[in-house]
């Protein structure tokens, strides 16, 4: 299996479109589940993946060990989905409501605790979906984020600490699941 994506990689590397769509085509569910964990809204998910699998065809001869390929396309999956929220907060909106009450915690207001993940910070985000929600090993996500286990373990603890304190100060209202 890894020889033939091996030889597949080589042809893609070498322009062969066929062999590009034979490496991306068994991924796509995968791309999508991780995508909609992050993002949440279908459109942002194709964007997302549309846009990795640009830039990983673009950038393919940049790849130098060719068993990493599912890992480095994550990656470069990952950062789009990035992108796009980065790109989602820089907008101002022009009324939402159901938003505006997770802006500032206020005991009154129920938390969900999904809402709760997408306030964190961009890496702590990213590793607490794809540890929690995606149920992928701390290892394979230090490898996505080009970050050491170490590191992955540090951010996820503080992450689950900041989750803590919020949730806690928010013990009258009712946390969802």
């Amino acid at each position: 299996m890894e020889l033939e994506q091996d030889s597949e990689i080589k042809l893609a590397k070498n322009g062969n479109h066929e062999a590009f769509i034979n490496l991306i085509k068994p991924l796509e569910l995968q791309m999508y589940s991780i995508a909609k964990a992050i993002l949440r809204h279908d459109e942002d998910c194709a964007d997302a993946m549309q846009e990795a699998i640009l830039k990983a065809y673009k950038s393919l001869p940049s790849l130098r060990q060719p068993s990493f390929f599912k890992t480095w396309l994550f990656r470069i999956l990952i950062n789009e989905c990035n992108t796009i929220i980065r790109r989602r907060s820089s907008m101002i909106p022009l009324l939402n409501l159901d938003e505006a009450q997770y802006d500032a915690p206020n005991p009154e207001v129920r938390i969900d605790l999904r809402e709760a993940v997408y306030r964190l910070k961009e890496v702590s985000r990213t590793i607490i979906i794809l540890h929690y929600f995606r149920d992928l090993p701390l290892r394979q996500i230090a490898e996505m984020l080009d970050l050491n286990e170490g590191a992955v373990k540090t951010r996820l603890h503080r992450a689950r600490v900041t989750l803590s304190e919020w949730l806690t100060n928010h013990k009258e209202g009712e946390v969802n699941v």
